[in-house]
């Protein structure tokens, strides 16, 4: 009996891995850099190996929210047991294979959730509502913030009407403020997380003005800097302000993805006594392996395929990306990176005259998109059912 519960869970963590490599050659390891990768500010390999390291960051200091989320709410009356998630993993790790070594970046998100939502029914559980209604909201929401902010941005800065040197640095101090809020495992008590402005802002004695006074803090130097660093280098500082960008996204994207790969080993591992950091690293690890292996195919689809983009618009469309994904990390709802990175690149580069926007490539992704849920929604199911009818 122990041999047979320990094979068990070497499969369940051998599915998990799998799904790991999937994302990471897929969708955190290809989305965060694509934007820079076609604004030729970064070669297609580097970003493969910059953004599986981050990723891998990410996952271990930002990816418990998300990862219990997706292990114990999605489906309400029962537990997932080791052959449910056996089969919700496998699953959604093939279709997003599929997407994958075809060219078409399949909405992660999407296939997990629809994965473990269909065996949790076919385990007789129930559905979990609200849940659903936090992470539809967010998922349909998400093109048309992302979109339509990284529009907005792009025609300011490509624009005549603002001085694009302030107008960068007002935009990066923005982004600090919300690197100043943004939870860290590493900042908050065991098994908890906290933000800089959190850590800090106590010290200052100013009481709850201290969490403002950091943030406030933060975004001004992080402003000053890309200020002061644009009339030195124009170019430049453009480039690296991007790689920025790229970076806090590729991070995002380790906090958010992990819990789609290692989320349903949740309630099986918690119960034999392996700690939830556990967990995180090795799904951060199954990140890594997939973004260095797999993932520059996805970068330069990404990169070249949807939009060919300039440094600023490649900004523009980074910065909602980052603040999306950070607010679906903070609530704990899983969400597809290439729906967020795919949207606000066509928001930005239609910010341009829809140059270099693909319609073709975006209804054969958006169709991608709505399949994959269906698909493995399906396929969750049916499978689990058809397996405890076998056994």
């Amino acid at each position: 009996m122990i041999i047979v519960t320990v094979a068990t869970l070497g499969v369940a963590a051998a599915a998990s891995l799998f799904m790991a490599w999937s994302i990471g050659a897929g969708s955190s390891g290809s989305t965060p850099f694509a934007p820079a990768v076609g604004a030729n500010a970064i070669s297609v390999m580097r970003a493969g190996l910059v953004v599986g390291v981050l990723g891998l960051l990410g996952a271990i200091l930002q990816g418990a929210n998300v990862t219990e989320a997706v292990g114990t709410e999605l489906i309400g009356g029962v537990t997932l047991t080791a052959g449910a998630a056996i089969v919700a993993l496998l699953t959604a790790a093939a279709l997003v294979a599929i997407g994958v070594f075809a060219g078409y970046p399949i909405a992660t998100a999407f296939t997990v959730t629809g994965a473990v939502v269909g065996v949790g029914l076919a385990m007789g559980g129930d559905p979990a509502w609200p849940k659903y209604t936090e992470i539809l909201t967010l998922w349909v929401l998400t093109p048309f913030a992302g979109g339509g902010v990284a529009y907005v941005v792009a025609r300011g800065l490509i624009g005549d009407v603002l001085p694009e040197r302030p107008l960068t640095a007002a935009l990066a101090g923005l982004v600090g403020a919300i690197v100043a809020n943004v939870g860290f495992a590493l900042l908050g008590p065991a098994g908890e997380q906290a933000s800089l402005s959190e850590a800090l802002g106590p010290g200052l004695g100013v009481g709850e003005a201290g969490s403002a006074l950091v943030t406030a803090a933060v975004a001004a130097v992080v402003a000053v800097a890309v200020y002061a660093d644009l009339g030195r280098d124009r170019e430049g500082a453009q480039r690296r302000f991007l790689l920025a960008m790229g970076g806090l996204v590729a991070f995002s994207a380790g906090g958010s993805q992990v819990g789609l790969a290692i989320g349903p080993l949740v309630p099986i591992f918690s119960d034999v006594g392996v700690p939830l950091w556990a967990l995180l690293v090795g799904g951060g690890a199954g990140l890594l392996v997939g973004s260095w292996t797999g993932a520059p195919r996805m970068i330069k689809a990404i990169s070249q395929d949807y939009a060919s983009m300039g440094p600023r618009r490649s900004i523009s469309a980074l910065i909602p990306s980052f603040a999306i994904a950070q607010i679906a990390v903070a609530f704990g709802i899983p969400v597809s990176f290439n729906e967020i990175i795919v949207s606000a690149i066509v928001g930005a580069g239609y910010a341009a005259g829809d140059a270099g926007v693909s319609r073709a490539k975006m209804g054969y992704t958006v169709f991608a998109w709505i399949a994959s849920l269906v698909g493995s929604l399906g396929l969750g199911f049916g499978v689990y059912t058809a397996a405890q009818f076998v056994v």
